[in-house]
């Protein structure tokens, strides 16, 4: 089978390998891999920002869909032929995550994704709502559970409840469809005019261009009644930490889910004591959340965004399209 391998740092340093197709053991199953997306994680990972010390070689991306073709000895949770998709950490079943589940994290601790057929066990996987392609459903397990937990695991999202989301890559994204469906306001920011038309016409309620209006904390407490928002899903980090705990309402909930805007600064922890605000590290989500969030997403036939399909052989170059930051949703490698 054709595979990918992180042999040593760099996109173009990216191999393209044959392995042997492996057998599923007890309690895995094989999926022939149709599908793979990227999140700015993978692109981190293969770069060697993300850890340096990363044994080598390692096949990428945590995403990936495909269809069951084996299961190995004690499966019943799944039979050949179903369609299904990995866990972003397998061993992250319920409850919270624990240092072994943490450890079990595809593309980075274990082999990942960008592979025509990978055997996992059977517990870490979930099957994925019928009306989505293998490319739609191959963006869910990262972005779309990291803001499904943000949003309605962490935040307990309710109807009238106003969600502040930065930029337009996978997971603001995905946190505005969810937000909307749970009926709720949104407010989006971005750089670009074109992506804020693109956010209204998915039904954002407010945009704000943060280059041409650089307060936009302000700004958004004018349009709030000097209220603020309920919940934002901060993918800046600490280089828009500050200017999101400003904008937040009392008692309300901040996602800390990026570093897109820096991983160190000062922050202004008197804003966060005086408001009883709640910053809570979002580090994805377990199966059970995953399974919860399929369901929604199949009941509400909502269908994610997707910026563009690379073929498997343009491994490298959709990275490249990823980093480049032009994306407006996700970015897709089929695979299959």
């Amino acid at each position: 089978m054709r595979v990918y391998e992180i042999q040593q740092f760099g996109i173009d340093a990216l191999a393209q390998v044959e392995r042997e197709i492996p057998k599923p053991n007890a309690g895995e199953v094989l999926i022939k891999v149709k599908a793979a997306s990227l999140n700015y994680r993978d692109f981190m990972m293969v770069t060697g920002l993300y850890n340096p010390r990363m044994s080598l070689p390692r096949v990428p991306l945590s995403d990936g869909a495909g269809e069951v073709i084996a299961v190995g000895e004690g499966v019943s949770r799944f039979r050949i032929s179903d369609r299904v998709a990995a866990a972003f950490m397998p061993k992250w079943i319920d409850g919270t995550v624990t240092v072994e589940a943490a450890k079990s994290a595809l593309g980075g601790s274990i082999d990942g994704m960008l592979a025509e057929y990978i055997a996992i066990s059977a517990d870490g996987i979930v099957k994925i709502p019928g009306h989505l392609s293998f490319e739609e459903a191959a963006t869910l397990p990262c972005a779309a559970l990291t803001a499904w937990n943000s949003l309605v695991n962490v935040g307990n999202l309710k109807a009238g409840d106003t969600v502040l989301v930065q930029g337009t890559g996978g997971v603001s994204v995905f946190a505005l469809q969810f937000a909307k469906m749970f009926g709720a306001r949104v407010i989006a920011t971005s750089s670009s005019n074109e992506k804020l038309e693109r956010v209204k016409e998915l039904g954002a309620d407010e945009i704000v261009n943060y280059k041409e209006t650089p307060d936009w904390d302000k700004y958004i407490l004018e349009i709030t009644n000097r209220e603020g928002v309920d919940h934002i899903v901060e993918v800046g980090g600490a280089g828009t930490l500050n200017k999101s705990l400003n904008a937040a309402r009392l008692g309300g909930t901040i996602g800390l889910i990026g570093v897109l805007a820096g991983a160190s600064a000062e922050i202004n922890t008197t804003t966060m004591l005086m408001k009883g605000l709640r910053v809570q590290g979002i580090f994805v989500g377990s199966r059970k959340m995953f399974e919860d969030m399929n369901r929604a997403i199949e009941v509400n036939n909502l269908k994610p965004v997707i910026d563009k399909v690379f073929s498997f052989d343009e491994a490298k170059e959709a990275l490249k399209h990823l980093e480049s930051g032009a994306h407006f949703g996700k970015v897709v490698i089929k695979v299959g």
